[in-house]
């Protein structure tokens, strides 16, 4: 049984927490949070039984043994650093960290305690629809490019548009389009086809100096692949990756909710319409299966390969930004 400690309180930890309750393998023991009435009501909501305001406090529990992290971007570096030290395994909100040297210096912490497992939590690589995409790929005999498109517009950018500095549209917070919608895009790119030999990202600034939408291009050997996003509009623009006379559509970069593969006959096939009430189950039990049994083969292979994932978004996510001139602040 893996022992749930939560810092954050949002829609995307309860949507989180919600994922795990239908699993076996989890129990919410402990909640984070600043405010003790914000603890003590999500708490309440989800069944944990304790709650807790200090940080080094959360930590030395012994209450849990895994922790989730949904907190601001800037914050998720020392967050994470104090967990492992204290024994914790990790699964971090995307994107895990906002630049090179914390993803480094994290590497380095975490091959001092072997013992201890990280995660990125980008669910959208963890769904069977996204499985059939990679299925297809492999199937195609040419890949000539591809685009993918995520666009919502976010509440919080009302606030920006009244004057306000919310933490998803601040650079203090590692906040903007491409540190949150467009991390799964970059996640599609990476994991479907590797790094790409050149970036180039073309943003949108708001008035609080972060990017409120963007496009951004990975330059591979053969072929380009687009990555258009954003938290100022919305889009139903869908998502294609090309071969020569066939192609795979899929709805939606981020949701991943139906894809389809029209062959050279333009026949178009449902390869993947799977779809879980939770988008974050399949991540949920994908992360549990390796913490409970880390020494299976099969489960450390899976593990190396997401880590290095998460290392190579990182790199492309960093490059993309210093490609715009997007720096944060202390950075």
């Amino acid at each position: 049984m893996i022992k749930l400690g939560v810092i954050g309180t949002n829609w995307i930890t309860q949507q989180f927490v919600e994922a795990i309750q239908t699993l076996q393998e989890y129990e919410l023991t402990t909640v984070y949070s600043r405010k003790i009435e914000t603890a003590e009501e999500f708490a309440t909501r989800n069944g944990a039984k304790n709650t807790v305001t200090d940080l080094e406090q959360f930590f030395n529990s012994d209450d849990f043994d895994t922790v989730y992290i949904a907190s601001p971007n800037s914050l998720h570096f020392e967050q994470a650093k104090l967990a492992v030290e204290n024994g914790k395994n990790v699964i971090i909100e995307k994107p895990a960290f906002s630049n090179q040297r914390q993803m480094a210096q994290f590497q380095e912490i975490l091959a001092a305690h072997p013992e201890v497992k990280f995660f990125e939590a980008a669910r959208n690589i963890h769904t069977a629809n996204f499985h059939a995409i990679e299925k297809q790929v492999n199937e195609m005999d040419t890949i000539s490019g591809a685009e993918f498109t995520y666009s919502k517009y976010s509440s919080r950018y009302d606030k920006v548009l009244a004057g306000e500095e919310p933490n998803v549209f601040s650079l203090k917070y590692a906040g903007g389009a491409l540190q949150d919608l467009g991390v799964y895009t970059v996640y599609d790119a990476v994991t479907l086809f590797g790094l790409p030999d050149e970036v180039a990202y073309f943003p949108k600034l708001v008035n609080t100096g972060v990017d409120g939408k963007g496009t951004a291009v990975l330059k591979y050997v053969e072929f380009v692949v687009t990555l258009n996003f954003s938290k100022m509009s919305n889009s139903e623009m869908t998502s294609e990756i090309a071969g020569l006379k066939d192609f795979i559509e899929i709805d939606d970069a981020g949701e991943i909710t139906e894809v389809s593969y029209h062959n050279d006959e333009s026949k178009r096939t449902v390869i993947g319409n799977k779809n879980l009430d939770n988008p974050m189950l399949e991540e949920a039990a994908d992360f549990a299966k390796v913490i409970l049994a880390p020494d299976d083969v099969d489960n450390q292979k899976l593990y190396r390969y997401w880590n290095q994932l998460s290392i190579n978004v990182n790199k492309v996510l960093y490059n993309l930004r210093q490609d715009a001139n997007i720096v944060f602040v202390n950075e």
